[in-house]
């Protein structure tokens, strides 16, 4: 019998990232499921604070090369992959040098929300998407992690409700205290 094959897409894990309730139960969440005989693959944005050198993390050449259009744009599609050994688990990475090269997550050094937030958001929600179909990996269940993620729901049910490869995912969107003021792009 086939095991469960589930995603797990977080806007943020430890150790990549300083340790917060999303990013620890993105963390140990996806290895306890793993542990169980799940079959899993992770996935997070490669922010520019995350330090590539210490935590080890390679671009995996067959996979990128995509461009994902954003507002009339072609924005290239890098992905990184890492390992967390105590674990025995991959972490995949969305990076693009336009949305995620900065030193910081979601706010600048003065706390103030990135503008293009909203932007930032749909291209790691695309670029998950067709990183798992170029890796023809089905998840049976897809568990969002954070506000970030939150284009990825409305993309399996809405765009890709026809991919043989995401389109019957059952879908599970975990929120936490994502307390923001301004709203994305308001204009």
């Amino acid at each position: 019998m086939e095991s469960t094959r589930v995603l797990f897409i977080s806007q943020e894990i430890t150790p990549y990232l300083p340790e917060t309730e999303i990013s620890k139960i993105s963390r140990y969440l996806p290895q306890g499921i793993q542990e169980r005989g799940f079959e899993i693959r992770t996935f997070m944005p490669r922010y520019g604070c995350i330090n590539e050198r210490r935590n080890q993390l390679h671009e995996v050449i067959r996979l990128s090369g995509m461009n994902i259009i954003i507002n009339d744009h072609d924005h290239p599609l890098i992905i990184k992959v890492s390992s967390i050994p105590s674990a025995r688990m991959q972490v995949y990475f969305i990076d693009n040098e336009d949305y995620f090269q900065r030193k910081f997550v979601l706010t600048d050094e003065n706390n103030v929300f990135f503008e293009d937030n909203d932007e930032r958001s749909i291209f790691f929600a695309k670029g998950v998407i067709e990183t798992i179909k170029k890796l023809r990996w089905s998840p049976d269940i897809i568990h969002c992690h954070g506000w970030f993620t939150s284009f990825i729901p409305l993309y399996v049910k809405k765009v890709y409700h026809d991919d043989p490869l995401v389109g019957n995912a059952k879908i599970v969107f975990s929120v936490y205290h994502n307390e923001f003021s301004p709203p994305l792009n308001p204009a």
